[in-house]
């Protein structure tokens, strides 16, 4: 079986013979081989290893993984999502490895990781590894194996005190946190001597040639797929979102030097293209993109594309996607209400949606999909009454095109304004509101597990007390009665899910990611939220 999945994979890139003495080197998923695989993050950051000579790169996912060398040097893991941290652990074992970096010895790999989990907020999973890479790889990757070679020979703990030098490379046993008392809030986090770096920043790639996929397989969970990054990050700014603010600046990759080569290279060996990005019709070519993907010789390709801005849903976009073999359309209006819109900054009104709508369907769509919220901060049930509202006012629009409404509960992120406010309770209920309302109508609601965002939250507001309650949550399952059975265990030693999860914190409080420098500055975020909450 194994050997089969990796025989079905055409590759865009040709890997490097590694060179005598190159270093012997693990790239892990903590998920299966159809999903990792599927991850445009790991598949560039595995061709960027494998194209090294000095490295010698096996590839291991859940199920399935490449020949192991006897005694590897380095094993790294690419997180994309919270939840897989249990087969972070469990992949650890496999290999005989102590789970907790303080247990390792000169005969263990150094145990490194990245990825948007751990660039946004490593506390929680900081135990479990020696070094945690922040930010983009393209630059990052590189200086971290220049800086291994250069102490390659040396011992465990004077290689982590060099890697800890390079910008963007983060050692959690380097710095100590406190508390103010076992179940309080952050002291401090501070690095162990003067020669660590008080703050280590997140590391952003400015180029204009962006990422596409390295490999095409048909045992791919989006099955033979090729994917093309069009934008990085988001110029819109909503407050509660990670994919903005931790990637700023905005970067869109050049039309004529990078997405259309990367894409005629795609379809060298396959039909089917996804255009990836958080905001991908915002970008300054979008509309001559179009215009090359609506050229006649692409007219047996297969074309998906990211959640678009719905303001840029026209019907040229829309004819273009349904000729090309596309039924729906994704767009992010998060809420009816005008009023929570100002606060999180959506600068979006109900006409421009149901013009969005009007023209998805005049395009030849046939369902339009969006995304929503509750929880909001600042949200009343008033709130979601207009959100059914909107609903009921496009349903009616468009007769006949197909609704359907994704809707999650706000999560407070790192280094976003919003990283200061706690779940709303309420937010529950108000699933079940609009589930009630919606569905009457024949409109579908597709909620967000509202329990997944509770432990969502936990972990991305969590600091390095965590570890414990991860460890013993992963043979308890990864629902919300695990990890409150696992709280109940460890009461006196870590504060109550409450806090983690509910608490509003004060901007004046320790964070459990302050000593990470994201792309804005603390200061920053305080007046973005200030702005927010002035209004009413």
């Amino acid at each position: 079986m194994t050997s089969a999945l990796f025989a079905s994979e055409r590759l865009l890139f040709t890997p490097t013979p590694p060179s005598a003495g190159a270093i012997p080197t693990i790239f892990a998923f903590p998920n299966e081989y159809s999903v990792g695989i599927t991850s445009l993050g790991y598949q560039v950051v595995w061709a960027t290893l494998a194209s090294r000579t000095d490295l010698q790169v096996s590839r291991l996912f859940t199920d399935c993984h490449e020949p192991l060398p006897g005694q590897a040097e380095l094993l790294g893991y690419s997180l994309s999502w919270e939840l897989d941290y249990v087969n972070i652990i469990n992949l650890l074992e496999f290999l005989e490895i102590p789970v907790r970096s303080a247990f390792r010895n000169s005969l263990h790999p150094l145990v490194f990781g990245g990825g948007p989990v751990l660039t946004a907020n490593p506390e929680p999973f900081a135990d479990f590894f020696d070094l945690i890479l922040l930010g983009d790889g393209e630059n990052l990757l590189d200086y971290f194996i220049e800086a291994y070679q250069e102490v390659r020979t040396a011992e465990r703990h004077i290689q982590l005190r060099h890697l800890a030098q390079v910008p963007g490379i983060y050692v959690p046993s380097l710095y100590e946190v406190t508390y103010h008392d076992s179940q309080g809030a952050l002291a401090s986090i501070k690095p162990v001597d003067s020669e660590i770096p008080p703050q280590v920043e997140k590391q952003t790639y400015r180029g204009n040639t962006l990422s596409a996929s390295t490999v095409v397989t048909q045992k791919a969970a989006w099955e033979n797929i090729y994917m093309v990054e069009v934008v990085r990050s988001c110029p819109e700014m909503c407050r509660f979102c990670l994919a903005s603010y931790l990637t700023l600046p905005f970067r869109t990759a050049s039309l004529a030097d990078s997405l259309i080569p990367a894409i005629e290279r795609g379809l060298t060996v396959t039909k089917r293209i996804g255009l990836l990005g958080a905001s991908v019709t915002q970008h300054p070519e979008f509309e001559a993109l179009l215009d090359y993907l609506s050229l006649p010789q692409y007219e047996d390709v297969r074309l998906s594309i990211a959640s678009v801005r719905t303001n840029t849903v026209t019907q040229k976009l829309a004819e273009t996607l349904a000729k090309r073999d596309t039924r729906s359309i994704t767009i992010a209006v998060e809420s009816g209400s005008e009023k929570l819109r100002q606060i999180i900054n959506k600068k979006l009104s109900n006409e421009e949606i149901i013009q969005a709508a009007v023209n998805a369907k005049a395009g030849g769509l046939k369902n339009l999909k969006l995304y929503g919220m509750v929880g909001i901060p600042g949200e009343e049930l008033s709130d979601v009454e207009q959100t059914v509202a909107m609903m009921q006012e496009i349903k009616k629009a468009v007769p006949g095109l197909r609704l359907t409404l994704g809707c999650s509960t706000f999560v407070p992120k790192a280094h976003t304004p919003f990283q200061w406010f706690g779940v709303n309770p309420q937010a529950e209920k108000r699933l079940k509101f609009l589930q009630k309302h919606l569905r009457s109508q024949g409109i579908d609601l597709r909620p967000e597990s509202y329990n997944w965002s509770v432990i969502q939250a936990l972990i991305s507001r969590g600091d390095r007390r965590l570890s414990y309650l991860l460890e013993l949550t992963r043979h308890y399952g990864d629902s919300v009665g695990s990890f409150r059975r696992a709280f109940k265990q460890l009461k006196g030693k870590l504060p109550e899910l409450d806090f983690y999860v509910y608490a509003n914190w004060s901007t004046d409080q320790v964070l459990p990611w302050s000593h990470l420098q994201g792309p804005l500055p603390q200061a920053t975020l305080v007046k973005h939220l200030e702005t927010a909450t002035s209004f009413k």
